[in-house]
């Protein structure tokens, strides 16, 4: 089988990239394969499924702001139902934490993002499920600090992830691309630039590209290989010594409905939705969203050192982490929490791009790598998939929905734009 352009990943990186390159290439045949059943349902499906636009530098604003853009126009224009429910990105943070971060909230707002900043009384008005005040010998213990200030950015909410990747799936198939799930790329397929038809090619000195992959329903032969496959690039492009400046790392989220959370989720004030924002309290690693759809709430785990990098295929909620772990330090901070377990829980992984937590798309000799977006796959989706396609045409540029325009070569790897998210909590 030959297609003129083969993409691994049906996630929304994947489906976003396929999109776009033929959107500008209708001639071309474009096929999508994943190992799943489905449209998004790795680790797109596994995410908190939000969006927002919280960056201190000029390009991830851009590939942010303009995704999201693009999502209400999908939603909005093209009917398409993402569950768009924009209610904020609110930081619960100790005195001390604030300050840390007054000097990059200034750059944030310098790139164009909304900001507001709550003092201590404002927020036990607003949430009074929140415990501000702690005293006692066992929270010392803790060494757990009380909530001072609540720093919300606003163009910020929830959107289905599923509902995102099936309408880039169906603006795509509404071009003529095609996709083949239940298909896996087990590897890529090396050729020397100029055959000699010997035993052994590609020797050492042979300049070699990429033409297709080996899959489980057989070799597809393409043009150009897109490897959009997440966390699991890293097992395709490895044997190549391709670097995508990523490592796997597991999230967990877990899912509560009681009567005893209703005021904490339907907390107003900060929106016009009457919801409570997401919600990150970074002294105890958490995060709080508030699911539309289904009245529930949503919390997960964000830790990062002293938890392992790993790639795994089915990644599953550490035994006791909540439970054993996260409970005792939530009840400090939200005692609605009290006696609560989850009705259900999963675990994704997020490709940790850990340089400068920037998303990547690198050309290589009949390839072009997508990824590395250290969990902001989904809200940078649009913004990367034209920038693949800009890249496919060789074009020095790219304009994202909206009218921004950077260098493709921006998020490549050897001539990458040296800038690095400083918004840390």
């Amino acid at each position: 089988m030959y297609r003129d352009i083969l993409v691994i990943g049906a996630g929304a990186i994947g489906l976003s990239s396929a999109l776009h390159m033929k959107r500008l290439n209708p001639e071309k045949s474009v096929l999508v394969v994943d190992r799943l059943g489905g449209p998004g349902q790795g680790n797109t499906a596994k995410c908190a499924g939000i969006f927002l636009n919280l960056a201190t530098t000029e390009l991830n604003f851009d590939l942010c702001d303009s995704t999201i853009d693009w999502f209400y126009h999908l939603q909005d224009d093209l009917g398409h139902r993402l569950g768009l429910t924009q209610y904020g990105y609110l930081y619960l943070l100790d005195r001390e934490r604030y300050e840390r971060v007054k000097k990059p909230i200034e750059e944030a707002r310098s790139v164009g993002v909304d900001i507001k900043i709550y003092e201590r009384p404002e927020v036990e008005r607003l949430l009074p499920d929140l415990a501000t005040g702690f005293g006692e010998e066992e929270t010392e213990l803790m060494g757990l600090k009380p909530v001072e200030v609540g720093v919300l950015t606003r163009k910020c909410g929830s959107i289905d992830a599923d509902g995102l990747t099936r309408s880039l799936e169906a603006e795509f198939l509404k071009l003529g691309g095609e996709v083949s799930y239940n298909t896996t790329a087990k590897t890529l397929i090396v050729k020397p630039l100029k055959e000699l038809g010997v035993d052994g090619e590609p020797f050492v000195w042979q300049d070699i590209h990429i033409t297709g992959a080996e899959t489980s329903k057989g070799e597809i032969q393409a043009g150009t290989t897109v490897v959009a496959a997440g966390t699991w690039s890293e097992r395709l492009l490895d044997p190549i010594g391709f670097d995508t400046l990523t490592r796997p790392k597991s999230r967990s989220i877990f899912v509560f409905k009681d009567p005893k959370l209703d005021r904490l989720r339907d907390t107003r004030g900060f929106s016009e939705t009457g919801l409570l924002p997401f919600t990150s309290i970074p002294e105890i690693s958490v995060y709080l969203k508030v699911e539309p759809s289904e009245g529930t709430i949503w919390l997960g785990c964000a830790d990062d050192f002293g938890r392992r990098y790993g790639l795994e295929d089915d990644p599953q909620p550490e035994r006791g982490l909540y439970e054993n772990d996260i409970y005792h330090a939530l009840v400090k901070y939200l005692p609605c929490f009290e006696d609560l377990r989850p009705l259900n829980s999963w675990t994704g992984q997020r490709a940790m791009n850990r340089v400068d937590k920037t998303p990547v798309v690198a050309p290589a000799p009949g390839m072009i790598y997508v990824g590395s977006a250290t969990g902001y796959g989904v809200t940078k989706c649009d913004a990367l998939g034209r920038t693949v396609a800009a890249a496919y045409a060789g074009e020095e540029e790219v304009e994202f929905f909206g009218g921004q325009r950077i260098r493709v070569a921006d998020l490549g790897i050897e001539d990458r734009k040296k800038v690095k998210e400083t918004f840390k909590v």
